[in-house]
């Protein structure tokens, strides 16, 4: 790694064609050693507005009455989007746009 990180510090322009060809070879590695020996998976990306509101939590280490909080709503409003039980309505989708941050289509997508 510490070659790796050397090759790359030096930037682009500055390797040359034997520095890359060692740079790719050390890459592809790597790679095979996280996937292979550590087991290392690709991380699952949010696929809906409760994935993405759980990643939002744990990212920022708040419990869901913390985040209903934040967001303005009630706790029961909250845990019942999370589980399915109930679908989100515009006040809920405007707070997760305006407080969180959450790209508008993905939400549109996903509701």
């Amino acid at each position: 790694m510490i070659v790796i990180y050397d090759l790359m510090n030096e930037g682009e322009a500055n390797l040359t064609d034997a520095d890359i060809e060692k740079l790719r070879i050390l890459t592809v590695a790597t790679e095979k050693f996280e996937d292979e020996v550590l087991g290392l998976k690709p991380v699952k990306q949010p696929d809906s507005i409760s994935d993405v509101l759980e990643l939002f939590m744990f990212e920022h280490k708040i419990s869901q009455a913390k985040l209903a909080d934040e967001l303005g709503i009630g706790k029961p409003k909250l845990s019942q989007i999370l589980t399915g039980k109930r679908k989100p309505d515009i006040s809920f989708i405007k707070a997760i746009y305006n407080k969180l941050k959450i790209d508008p289509k993905f939400i549109l997508d996903h509701i």
